[in-house]
């Protein structure tokens, strides 16, 4: 009933941008929080960015000041910029967000994610 479909995700050198964005469509009658989570081999998938309805953000520590993330309410959709990339911001981005069904249900639903390399 609900799709959220990343892009922007690449190969980009040290010190490089890339920007992602998540797409959520179906049966969606509001988006509360959404966010991005990414997991390296090897590693616990991690929070990344998060974005209120109402545009408050949280970041984690080791992206503040890199990156930034932003929503459209109206068209559903959360990007996260990237800035500054650094080679251990290498890992599958994955977008996240709580939403409440037209037919009643609330609950978070995950997309694919999307493969972000820095490298030089």
């Amino acid at each position: 009933q609900v799709q959220l479909v990343e892009s922007g995700g690449g190969l980009v050198r040290p010190g490089g941008s890339l920007r992602l964005s998540c797409a959520a469509s179906g049966s969606i009658f509001s988006i509360y929080d959404m966010g991005w989570y990414r997991q390296a081999p090897g590693k616990q998938r991690e929070l990344v960015a998060v974005i209120t309805s109402g545009g408050s953000t949280n970041y984690a520590d080791s992206v503040k000041g890199r990156f930034t993330i932003s929503r459209n309410n109206a068209e559903n959709t959360v990007d996260l910029q990237m800035n500054s990339l650094k080679p251990e911001d290498s890992a599958f981005y994955y977008c996240n967000a709580d939403i409440l069904l037209k037919s009643g249900p609330q609950k978070w639903y995950w997309g694919q994610g999307t493969q972000v390399t820095v490298s030089s």
